[in-house]
C-alpha cells in the first residue's frame, strides 16, 4: 500500500480538475434532482492559456442522486485563449486531455486534443464511448495559435 500511494498522488497531480461554471433545469422530478445540463471548464494540462467549456446532460432523479444513472451522450465543447499560450513541453500529435465517467460502469465522456500543425491550430474533440455500444454524437472546437508560437509536437 505504501508503494501505490506516491503512484496515486503523482497521478492526481496531472488530473484535469473540472471548475462548475453553471446549470441549468431541464426536467423537474418529484424526487431527487431535476436533469439538468451543466457547463464546466477545463484548462489544458499541457498548454498554458486554453480552457475549454463543456455543456452535457446530467441525469437526476433517484437513480442520478445514488450515481446509477447514465447521462446521455450528447455534449458540446467550446475551447479559447484565456491567456498567453504556452508550451511546457512537446505535445502528441493527438492527446486525450481529459475523460469523465457519465455512467456507473461503461460509459466515458472524453476529450481528446489534436494537433494541427498545417494551420497552427489546436482541435479539440468531445465525444462519449461506451465498452459495448458507442455514440457518433460529437462535438468538435479549434483554437489557432499565433503563427510566431509553432506548436511543438512530438
Amino acid at each position: 500500500m505504501k508503494r501505490l500511494l506516491p503512484l496515486v498522488l503523482l497521478t492526481s497531480a496531472f488530473a484535469v480538475h473540472a471548475e462548475h461554471i453553471g446549470e441549468v433545469d431541464t426536467v423537474f422530478k418529484f424526487i431527487g434532482p431535476d436533469h439538468k445540463i451543466v457547463v464546466d471548464a477545463y484548462d489544458d494540462p499541457d498548454v498554458s492559456g486554453v480552457t475549454c467549456y463543456v455543456s452535457r446532460a446530467k441525469t437526476g432523479g433517484i437513480k442520478g442522486a445514488l450515481g446509477l444513472a447514465e447521462d446521455k451522450a450528447e455534449a458540446s465543447i467550446a475551447c479559447r485563449q484565456t491567456g498567453p499560450i504556452s508550451f511546457p513541453r512537446p505535445l502528441k500529435r493527438e492527446d486525450e486531455m481529459f475523460s469523465e465517467r457519465i455512467s456507473l460502469i461503461f460509459k466515458r465522456l472524453r476529450v481528446v486534443r489534436m494537433v494541427d500543425s498545417a494551420r497552427n491550430t489546436l482541435v479539440y474533440l468531445t465525444y462519449s464511448d461506451r465498452v459495448i455500444d458507442g455514440s457518433p454524437q460529437n462535438s468538435v472546437t479549434a483554437v489557432p495559435v499565433d503563427r510566431a508560437t509553432v506548436i511543438p509536437v512530438k
